[in-house]
C-alpha cells in the first residue's frame, strides 16, 4: 500500500443537532487509512477538550499523528454546517483557527519527502502561515493532489492558479470546474472541454471532476474515464466527495484498473452521502456489494 499524506485543516463540524470529526484533508486521510494506506495528518489543533478528542480520534483511526501541532493562542477548528432539505451542506468556517498557523518543522518536511503522495486544498492556505508551509511542503512532495474545496471567501484566482500549476492530479467538483475555467477565461461550455482546457493551462495530466449524484469524470494520461453515479436516499453530503478522493488516489496509486478505479470512488462516496457525518465505517465487502448486489 502507499504512503500518503495529508495537510490542512482538522476540525469540528457542528450540525444543528451534534457535532462530528471534519475537515476535508482529514476526511480524505480517513478513507485512505481504512482502504490500508499509510498515512500521515500534518495540522494543527488548539489546547483543550475539542483539540484532546481530535487529536485521539486520529490516533484511535490508525492515521500518524506526529506532525499535529498543538497551539496555545490559537482555538481548535471548528465550522457551522447548515443542510438544506436535500442534504446539501453549507459552511460558517470560523477564522483564525489552529490550523491556519501550522509551522514548518523537519518532522512534517520528512514526512513529505518521503511519501508517495502529498494531498492539500486551498482552504488550507486563506493564512499567510500555513500557506507559507504549504508552498515549502509542496517542493518537496513526488506526486501533488490538489482538492481544489472552494469555500468563499477563502481563495483568489492567484492562489488557485499558483496551486494548479504544481499540482499532479486535481479534483474539482462540476461547479468548481466551471467557477475556475471562467476565472482562466475559458469559452468552452462542456465539462470535458473545460477539463482539457485547464490541463492544458495548468500543465496537469489527472483531473478528476464530480458530479453529485451523476458521478464523475477522470482524466487520466489523456484518455476520459466515466462513471453515471448509483442510486441513492442522501442523508447528508458531507464528506462524500473527500471520501471519493481517497478511494480514487488509494486505487490509483495502487495501480488498479482506473474505470475499475474510478467505480469503486463513486461507490464509496455515494455510500457516505446516504450516511450521517463524513466519516462512516465502510467494509469492503459492502462496498463490493453495493457495486455489483449479484
Amino acid at each position: 500500500m502507499s504512503k500518503i499524506v495529508c495537510f490542512g485543516e482538522v476540525l469540528w463540524d457542528v450540525f444543528p443537532t451534534h457535532k462530528k470529526i471534519g475537515g476535508a484533508p482529514l476526511n480524505v486521510a480517513n478513507r485512505l487509512q481504512a482502504l490500508g494506506n499509510d498515512v500521515t495528518m500534518i495540522s494543527a489543533i488548539g489546547q483543550g477538550n475539542n483539540g484532546a478528542k481530535l487529536l485521539n480520534y486520529i490516533k484511535e483511526v490508525g492515521i500518524d499523528s506526529s506532525c499535529i501541532q498543538v497551539h496555545n493562542e490559537y482555538k481548535t477548528g471548528k465550522v457551522k454546517v447548515m443542510l438544506n432539505d436535500k442534504g446539501s451542506a453549507s459552511y460558517d468556517i470560523k477564522y483564525p483557527r489552529a490550523w491556519d498557523k501550522i509551522r514548518l518543522t523537519e518532522i512534517n518536511k520528512n514526512a513529505v519527502k518521503n511519501s508517495d503522495a502529498f494531498v492539500f486544498g486551498s482552504l488550507a492556505a486563506r493564512d499567510e502561515s500555513s500557506r507559507n508551509t504549504l508552498f515549502k511542503l509542496i517542493g518537496l512532495a513526488k506526486y501533488k493532489i490538489f482538492d481544489l474545496n472552494l469555500r468563499p471567501p477563502y481563495y483568489t484566482k492567484e492562489l488557485l492558479t499558483k496551486l494548479m500549476n504544481e499540482a499532479d492530479f486535481i479534483k474539482f467538483n462540476d461547479d468548481e470546474l466551471y467557477e475556475v475555467s471562467k476565472l482562466l477565461d475559458s469559452k468552452y461550455l462542456s465539462l470535458e472541454q473545460n477539463i482539457r482546457y485547464i490541463a492544458e493551462k495548468t500543465n496537469t495530466k489527472h483531473i478528476c471532476v464530480t458530479k453529485g449524484h451523476h458521478g464523475a469524470v477522470l482524466l487520466y494520461n489523456d484518455k476520459f474515464y466515466y462513471n453515471s453515479g448509483y442510486l441513492i436516499k442522501v442523508i447528508d453530503t458531507v464528506g462524500a466527495g473527500d471520501s471519493f478522493l481517497g478511494s480514487l488516489i488509494s486505487q490509483l496509486l495502487n495501480e488498479v484498473n482506473t474505470q475499475e478505479a474510478i467505480d469503486f470512488a463513486c461507490a464509496v462516496g455515494a455510500m457516505v452521502a446516504q450516511s450521517e457525518g463524513a466519516n462512516p465505517v465502510l467494509l469492503r465487502s459492502e462496498i463490493d456489494t453495493f457495486i455489483n448486489p449479484y
